[in-house]
């Protein structure tokens, strides 16, 4: 039996589909793609945080959000972001889509990300059930603490993290405000 390759959805700038490319590659070529990353937060505000397993092909052993994966042709992106969070974490939330941005970054190995990056919120205070192929370890951890260690060691982070977090924390900070009134 033969495994059909995972495919991407391919967009312009105003994400509107161009059509679709097999995922790795649309990675080799630098390809603008639809993606999406999930942030999970507890009920004390800390982010839980998975590192990427050791035969990811790209970015292995980094840490970063909850889960980020691709939509395949055809799937709404609430849809992919609950699919991908349930095989890759074990857990199964609401997820709230909170805000969208594009990022080009050289992830080695010949390999460009180059996504149109949709944003999803959720809670979640239980233990992670990761999928040992997808993530070597999760942890919690306070904005505070992964704001420090981002400037510190940014070397152990995924670039779509670094380059998502200040959006992520306006964004959290925004949610707080409107809640307070």
């Amino acid at each position: 039996m033969i495994m059909q390759q995972e495919r991407v959805v391919l967009v312009n700038e105003r994400d509107e589909v161009l059509g679709s490319m097999e995922k790795l590659e649309a990675h080799r070529t630098g390809s603008l793609h639809r993606a999406f990353s999930v942030f999970l937060f507890d009920e004390d505000g800390r982010l839980l945080l998975q590192k990427r397993a050791m035969n990811k092909y790209h970015s292995a052993g980094l840490w970063t959000n909850t889960c980020c994966s691709h939509p395949r042709p055809g799937e709404e992106l609430p849809a992919a972001a609950s699919r991908r969070l349930k095989e890759e974490m074990g857990i199964d939330v609401p997820l709230d889509r909170r805000f969208a941005f594009t990022y080009k970054a050289d992830v080695g190995g010949g390999l460009m990300e180059h996504e149109y990056d949709h944003v999803f919120f959720g809670s979640w205070s239980g233990a992670a059930l990761p999928n040992p192929d997808e993530v070597s370890e999760c942890k919690f951890i306070e904005p505070e603490l992964l704001e420090a260690d981002l400037e510190r060691n940014p070397q152990h982070y995924t670039v779509w993290l670094r380059d998502c977090w200040p959006l992520v924390r306006s964004a959290v900070a925004e949610t707080i405000s409107s809640d307070r009134t």
